[in-house]
Formats: structure tokens, C-alpha cells, sequence
């Protein structure tokens, strides 16, 4: 695959990205449940961890553009989904080196996406924490009281993702639409 069409194809995913996060979403309390990081685990398992992390960062910095503005503490929001990104690029690199693509091998594309999405719901509640500590507005409470139902939504949301993820991703190969990993 030429880098150009590949860039293009990064491109669509980290546009996807927006309207994923911010229109397909439901929010239950502090907790936000979307399709935003369906782009982000299909470009780990196309291409691998440094697309991913690129569609996360461009996704993430468009979302934080459009519902925040800038502030002191954007670029700290993009890191987390830039570790989903990551997390799951390496297990698809990885799983790609033994023989055998992530979706081929459920279960450990299950696996590999919940232990992103830890990584995730781990580094927001760090991110969370800093930003709160910065401007002054920082209660236990506030910004660990949910953690645990946050891990929860969480790991449901990585099954979710991982399940419409892999259909995907391999029609996008049968098809020959794509080639990467």
C-alpha cells in the first residue's frame, strides 16, 4: 500500500474520530460512552501503533478544539486515547510477527482491547486528576469516586468496540481495501 493512500485512509479513521465521540454518545453521569475509539482500535489492527496513535491525537485534538476550546491541559487529553492506540497497535504488531493478525485470534483481540481500555480509563483519571490539581478545583471524590464504574464502562465499551472492530477490519482485508499488518 502506497504511503499516500495509507495517509488517506488515516485521515478518514481520525475523521471518523469526531462525530463518533461527540454525536454517537451516551452520557450516564460523570462516565461518557462512545464509538470514538472504534476508528482509533480498527487503524491499530489495519496498520499498527504509530497510525493508531496518529488517528487518536488528531481525533482527540478535534474533539477537545470543538467541545473545549484550548486550554492549559489539552494536549494532556489527547495522551489517553493515544495509549488505546498504542496498546492495541503493539498486541496487532505483535500478533502480526507470530503468524497471525489480532482479529484472527478473538479472544486476545478481547483481551488486548480491555487492557487498552484500562490503560485508557487509567490515564484519563490521571489526566483528570492533573487538570483538577492545575486549576484549583481537585476533591477525592470528584475525580476518583466513579473510577471503579468508570473501569466498568470501560471494559464493556472495549467488547463493544472489539466486536464490531473485527468484522470490520476483515471484510476491509478481504476486500482487499486495505493492507498493512
Amino acid at each position: 500500500m502506497s504511503k499516500t493512500r495509507r495517509m488517506c485512509y488515516a485521515a478518514l479513521l481520525a475523521a471518523m474520530y469526531v462525530p463518533l465521540s461527540l454525536y454517537v454518545a451516551v452520557q450516564v453521569g460523570n462516565v461518557r460512552i462512545s464509538f470514538g475509539s472504534l476508528p482509533v482500535v480498527m487503524a491499530a489492527l489495519l496498520f499498527g501503533p504509530l497510525d493508531a496513535v496518529v488517528v487518536a491525537l488528531v481525533g482527540e485534538f478535534f474533539k477537545q478544539i470543538l467541545t473545549y476550546g484550548v486550554t492549559y491541559t489539552t494536549v494532556l487529553y489527547l495522551i489517553p486515547p493515544a495509549l488505546r492506540g498504542l496498546v492495541v497497535g503493539l498486541g496487532a504488531a505483535a500478533a502480526f510477527r507470530r503468524g497471525r493478525r489480532l482479529e484472527e485470534r478473538r479472544a486476545l483481540c478481547y483481551a488486548v482491547c480491555v487492557a487498552a481500555a484500562l490503560c485508557t480509563t487509567v490515564g484519563n483519571t490521571l489526566v483528570n486528576w492533573l487538570d483538577s490539581v492545575l486549576l484549583h478545583y481537585y476533591t477525592p471524590a470528584l475525580i476518583f469516586g466513579d473510577l471503579a464504574w468508570r473501569l466498568v464502562v470501560g471494559i464493556l465499551n472495549a467488547v463493544v468496540m472489539a466486536s464490531l472492530a473485527m468484522p470490520l477490519v476483515t471484510v476491509l482485508r478481504k476486500r482487499n481495501a486495505v493492507s498493512g499488518l
